[in-house]
């Protein structure tokens, strides 16, 4: 049973930084994909950072070049480094891991970590 743990959430002012980290309870290598998406409530989950195992990385459009997804595969952990935070990046961020297997693609989830930004 695959578990991912996130932590380093908080409440940071705007402008500020945070770091977010996922751990894994598996090596990371078997997953194709891992990424970090968020939720308001009343709102969808929107994809905020994702980077495969080949090592392409992709961001939300509101989150481009402020956010930085990284690795560390002898740690098993995904990290979302999140700098010049803004009010409107409040929201439960979550960590995500993709398998693709023939026919079929696992989807796994973590808790969710709050993040709230004040003004």
């Amino acid at each position: 049973q695959v578990q991912l743990v996130e932590s380093g959430g908080g409440l940071v002012q705007a402008g500020g930084s945070l770091r977010l980290s996922c751990a894994a309870s598996n090596g990371i290598f078997m997953f194709n994909a891992m990424g970090w998406y968020r939720q308001i409530p009343g709102n969808q989950r929107e994809l905020v950072a994702r980077l495969t195992n080949a090592g392409v990385s992709n961001y939300g459009d509101s989150v481009k070049g402020r956010f930085t997804i990284l690795r560390d595969n002898a740690k098993n952990t995904v990290y979302l480094q999140m700098n010049s935070l803004k009010p409107e990046d409040t929201a439960v961020y979550y960590c995500h891991a993709a398998v693709l297997t023939i026919g079929a693609k696992l989807d796994y989830w973590g808790q969710g970590t709050q993040v709230t930004v004040s003004s």
